[in-house]
């Protein structure tokens, strides 16, 4: 996958629930089954949405911080997984972005 793509974005809360497993486990897991290009999941330091709740981690133990779900492939796919995990996002945002896929050779000599 080279050139231009999509990137979802998705962010969410880190102790959102799916089924009884947090919702960043799900929406991965969700991802790969629908043979999404690649994806990973960001913690955030701290945050705030629509709510206007400033969230931040309170010691090692908490779970209450922001988290972002990141998904890229093609706007086709995208669009097609979209409406499939709109559901599980229930008071998150998505949104897509455009990016550059910057491709990329397994052992590559570094430049001197």
């Amino acid at each position: 996958m080279n050139g231009t793509n999509k990137m979802l974005m998705i962010f969410i809360d880190e102790a959102d629930q799916w089924r009884n497993i947090p919702l960043y486990e799900a929406l991965v897991d969700k991802l790969a089954r629908m043979e999404v290009a690649g994806a990973t999941v960001l913690a955030g330091i701290t945050g705030y949405g629509t709510q206007g709740r400033i969230q931040k981690r309170r010691g090692p133990a908490t779970n209450d911080r922001p988290v972002a779900v990141l998904a890229v492939d093609s706007e086709d796919k995208l669009n097609e997984v979209m409406p499939k995990l709109r559901p599980m996002v229930r008071d998150g945002l998505m949104m897509t972005l455009d990016v550059n896929v910057v491709p990329h050779s397994v052992g590559a000599v570094p430049v001197q």
